[in-house]
């Protein structure tokens, strides 16, 4: 789950009220719990309902436990909340024969051999995933042709030898460990960096002295932190950091050479769980913004403290209903802001007078919407979505324009590196076509040069993009990009993959991935719904997708799909859906309440259940995009459409690949694990219910190679074995 605000930063247990079980019923579900430990074990039992596929051998059998709880007055069935526990003997029991299940039906597809190749060598390319410049010296993280992981190098000018500094390749056999790169001080002399295991969110944090090659013995054990906000003061003496308490969210400073347990807390008390904090400094080290987040999509706060003086902190913006982003240089805080203008606008601040009365529009609202902005090298660098793709426009320090950063196409800049003195702006760029590439931009010379560019794929030199508008169920005109290759008869058969998120103000654009590119290489057409719930067409689009709105989401997508049948692109046995996290619920919606419309559905890391969802993890944050169960009317908002709940017995549902492990520490696996229960339980048709349990990926992963090709072979197998061949 990400918003606009964490995405621009980064690029973003228990309220529901219920009644207890009785004696009779907690002795009933120690009964069945002993039960479901015993029918677990027989992971291809021979019994299941009659409908079921005679091609395809039926699925583990899992104990339905009939748990009733009454929330706001209405009962609430949870027949596989057993499978919530994963210590438990019964529920890792039931994961190992789902796994098994699994890998026994997708191993021994017959294409699965020329798939990994043909993955493999889209995957197998130079992968950069960020690069920062300093003092002449660009620091790039990336992956190599033949290396499993991503490695920090260092590279002297734009075309200058490069060095390893970093190389997780040996921190662990199995390449689980993995390396971000968090921040360098100004001369380029000293590295943050992250150390993951698996997909966890949670990171340690260290510090690499450049000149020696050698680590500092300053460590940030492993936490929940904002880890690519690690503000620096410029003489690298200090730092500051965001770390996740149970308490909620606390800003810390630590001072290079002492003890992180004496740390200084400068902020966040008083902050509760449901918060979100995110720090920033300026280039001189004068200012420390610090944003309070109401939750992953709600309102902003910020307030700034002067380091050069004992002054108290100060406020910038409180409880004005609209998200805020802030830089600051030369006393000057510049402002993003969807504050009276949907699309966005950045205000300048005068930090001796930061009330809002004094602020005035820098740079105003039009058509296209704002994703992000930067301050680089004199200058505002801006982000903008013009129908749904980036644009990167120009300002200079009184709003007057100066010109674009021209792109290679119709694609996406989801990084921006900069800093308000240094001379180069560093950002990425992708389309569908395009795997990661990034560039490094002289604001002086406005001269545009590689820095990290894998060959686009020969195969996909004939892939084009189409921009098409659909109506909504309700009449409203969402985009969609479709892209294939040219040579694209429109006869009602082609294979679709179409993807979707529709929450957070994420917006969805275009970018690259393996899959994508295969399924592409294949003559799979592959489609990008732009629903409500992001933020493509500004904070309007975004709120007309959240809380007591989703199910405009919902209907956009089913739209979409609807559309393509329609306009004789596609039909429902040759469609398939997809999506990651929030697009995990949006998928599993979709085929509970239009199982007709699509052969397949693939969720990545799904978000499902939304009645319990607040319980686990940092789903507390979540409440301001989808409600929270506590409130008895957003109850009724998240019972109306929560996937979990709409499963019906004697339904032909579409095939349900569903993709989780214990590594996801953002969206519970859990829901994962009762769907596919619940699924394949209830469906009567001969289509599988799958589940990939990984228990080293997750959320934040940074995949090998190996685990890459691994998954996306799996994914596109399936596609390729409910859908047909796209050709």
């Amino acid at each position: 789950m990400e918003s606009a605000l964490l995405f621009y930063f980064a690029a973003a247990n228990g309220w529901v009220l219920m009644q207890g079980m009785t004696a009779k019923s907690k002795a009933f579900r120690t009964l069945t719990h002993i039960t479901a430990c015993v029918t677990v074990l027989a992971t291809h039992a021979a019994t299941v309902a009659s409908a079921q596929s005679a091609h395809i051998p039926p699925p583990p059998t899992t104990a339905s436990i009939n748990t009733v709880e009454t929330i706001h007055g209405i009962s609430v069935s949870d027949p596989y909340q057993w499978l919530e526990d994963s210590s438990s003997p019964q529920t890792q029991a039931w994961i190992k024969s789902q796994q098994e299940y699994a890998s026994s039906l997708l191993s021994q597809r017959p294409e699965m051999d020329a798939l990994r190749k043909d993955i493999y060598a889209l995957t197998d390319i130079e992968e950069a995933q960020r690069v920062i410049y300093r003092q002449g010296r660009y620091f790039i993280l990336k992956k190599l042709p033949s290396h499993e992981i991503a490695a920090l190098y260092v590279r002297d000018a734009e075309s200058g030898p490069e060095k390893l500094l970093l190389d997780p390749s040996i921190w662990s056999s199995d390449h689980t460990e993995t390396l971000d790169l968090l921040n360098v001080s100004e001369d380029g002399k000293l590295i943050a960096y992250g150390v993951r295991r698996g997909g966890r969110d949670q990171l340690s944090i260290h510090f690499y002295d450049v000149p020696t090659g050698k680590d500092l013995p300053d460590v940030l054990p492993e936490a929940r932190y904002i880890y690519w906000s690690l503000p620096m003061t410029p003489d690298r003496s200090r730092l500051y950091y965001v770390k996740f308490e149970d308490q909620g969210p606390r800003l810390y400073e630590h001072k290079l050479g002492t003890n992180p347990q004496q740390d200084a807390l400068i902020f966040g008390q008083g902050i509760g769980p449901q918060m979100i904090l995110v720090a920033g400094i300026s280039h001189d080290g004068s200012l420390l913004l610090m944003h309070v987040l109401h939750g992953a999509s709600g309102s902003t706060d910020i307030y700034f403290k002067d380091l050069r003086k004992q002054d108290e902190i100060k406020t910038l913006v409180k409880d004005i209903p609209a998200t805020f982003t802030a830089e600051a240089a030369d006393d000057k805080i510049f402002i993003q802001t969807n504050w009276k203008a949907s699309n966005g606008t950045i205000m300048v601040a005068d930090a001796a007078h930061p009330e809002p009365e004094h602020w005035r529009t820098l740079i105003p609202e039009d058509s296209s919407t704002i994703q992000m902005f930067r301050l680089a090298g004199g200058k505002l660098l801006v982000n903008y979505m013009n129908t749904a793709h980036s644009e990167l426009r120009l300002f200079d320090e009184n709003g007057k324009a100066s010109g674009n950063i021209a792109l290679p196409g119709m694609g996406s800049v989801a990084t921006i590196d900069s800093d308000w003195k240094s001379p180069i702006v560093c950002f990425s760029y992708t389309s569908f076509q395009t795997p990661t590439t990034f560039f490094s931009y002289s604001v002086a010379s406005g001269k545009t040069i590689a820095i990290s560019a894998p060959q686009t794929p020969a195969a996909l030199a004939d892939v084009v993009v189409d921009q098409v508008w659909y109506k909504s169920k309700d009449g409203t005109r969402v985009s969609m990009f479709l892209a294939h290759k040219k040579n694209l008869v429109k006869d009602g058969n082609a294979a679709i993959l179409l993807y979707g998120y529709g929450g957070f103000n994420w917006a969805q654009l275009p970018t690259f991935s393996p899959e994508t590119g295969v399924w592409l290489e294949r003559g799979g057409v592959y489609a990008v719904a732009n629903i409500r719930g992001g933020n493509e067409f500004g904070e309007a689009w975004h709120r007309a997708g959240e809380l007591d709105k989703k199910q405009n989401s919902f209907d956009d997508f089913i739209a979409a799909g609807q559309w393509l049948a329609d306009n004789n692109y596609t039909k429902p046995s040759r469609l398939a859906i997809q999506g990651l996290s929030n697009g995990g619920l949006l998928v599993t919606a979709c085929i509970t309440q239009r199982p007709d419309l699509f052969a397949a559905a693939i969720g990545r890391y799904p978000l499902i259940d939304m009645v319990r969802y607040e319980r686990f993890s940092i789903a507390r944050w979540w409440a301001t995009e989808y409600g929270s169960a506590s409130d008895p009317a957003q109850f009724r908002n998240l019972y109306a459409y929560s996937p979990y709940h709409h499963v019906q017995k004697g339904t032909k549902y579409p095939a349900a690949l569903l993709i989780s492990g214990e590594g996801d520490t953002r969206v519970d696996p859990s829901h994962a694990r009762k769907m596919t229960a619940a699924l394949q339980n209830a469906t009567t048709s001969d289509r599988p219910v799958l589940l990939l349990y990984d228990s080293k990926s997750g959320h934040s992963s940074s995949l090998s190679t190996a685990a890459e090709v691994d998954q996306t072979a799996n994914e596109v197998a399936f596609l390729l074995w409910q859908l047909g061949s796209p050709e």
